[in-house]
């Protein structure tokens, strides 16, 4: 049911239209929310570090979790020791805040955590409570730049630039707020943003298929030693679609098996009755390690930058750079 829902939301027509008069009281609460937080009513709490926030106003994939990579990367060769805090959805540590390694268990970060802190090796802290997180980065790691991964709406945690990222293939669908439609907030909120970004073909930024690792073992190919052969493709992420139409791109023949976002694997998902190999994303092969066999291959993603996307991009980073870290204000 809800995934149907989710589709017609970028269909014309369809069962969304029902649900317009909740979509308006989802919206005087959005607003009501953000008065809040601007008269002061609710409290935003500033940490000893400039903080960078990466998310969307749709709900869904769009890009954020590759672009907070690449961020990283690019404020690592700048010097900078940054850390990332995020909520963990769908982990449940059992106490926050939570430090994030590449041993970590996703049934308690998250996926998209667990991920980051594989790939970048920068420290990483899953808090529903972000600025708790955040301060704990500043302090118990002293990180000198924070960057918030999925964190536009939360107003709690006090920003120095914001980065939102819209999805080039699916746009904001029919531009209802939820549950009439995918927005978080009013299509307004883009133009508050300091950047604001597309991913997709010919976008802003988009993602290039890189090596394809084995999760047993250190095998690894190029995606081009495929070419021909047929295989299962999981994926269990915000556009399953992306990454098939990936694969297809680059000459596989595919059997697709799409999954929900941040879905929970069980070995049935991913062990299929042939010797057919079964590529996956970098977010699904994280929770599939442990019952994973030779069959078994994830797809890395190189992500690419317009060049005039980049140059923005280096410029909101120099600013922050500038600010270093600031004294924390106090809590009103």
């Amino acid at each position: 049911m809800r995934a149907a829902l989710e589709r017609s939301w970028y269909r014309p027509g369809g069962a969304w239209i029902l649900l317009k008069p909740l979509a308006w009281l989802f919206g005087w609460g959005v607003a009501l929310r953000q008065m809040a937080y601007r008269r002061g009513w609710l409290q935003t709490e500033r940490v000893a570090a400039p903080v960078l926030v990466v998310g969307n106003i749709t709900v869904g994939g769009s890009g954020k979790t590759p672009l907070t990579l690449a961020l990283v990367e690019k404020l690592k060769a700048k010097g900078r020791r940054v850390g990332v805090v995020s909520r963990g959805y769908g982990g449940h540590a059992a106490a926050y805040p939570a430090r994030v390694t590449a041993d970590s268990s996703p049934a308690v970060c998250g996926d998209e955590p667990l991920m980051i802190a594989s790939v970048t090796g920068v420290p990483v802290v899953v808090d529903p409570r972000r600025p708790r997180g955040a301060r704990w980065l500043v302090d118990q790691e002293n990180v000198d730049i924070v960057i918030a991964d999925d964190g536009l709406q939360h107003y709690a945690l006090a920003r120095d630039g914001e980065i939102a990222v819209t999805d080039g293939r699916r746009g904001l669908g029919n531009g209802w707020l939820l549950p009439a439609g995918p927005l978080r907030e009013p299509q307004k909120r883009l133009s508050t943003v300091d950047l604001a970004l597309t991913h997709g073909a010919g976008a802003d930024f988009w993602l290039a298929p890189g090596a394809v690792h084995a999760l047993v073992g250190d095998e690894s190919h190029v995606l081009a030693d495929f070419r021909g052969d047929t295989m299962h493709a999981v994926a269990g992420i915000g556009d399953p679609a992306r990454f098939f139409a990936m694969l297809r791109e680059a000459g596989l023949a595919v059997i697709e098996h799409a999954m929900p976002d941040h879905h929970i694997y069980e070995p049935d998902d991913i062990l299929f009755d042939d010797s057919l190999p079964v590529l996956m994303t970098h977010k699904d092969a994280v929770k599939c390690a442990g019952f994973a066999d030779a069959q078994h291959w994830y797809v890395s993603a190189e992500l690419v930058f317009d060049p005039s996307a980049e140059a923005r991009v280096d410029t909101l980073l120099e600013r922050l750079c500038a600010h270093g870290r600031t004294q924390e204000s106090p809590t009103p």
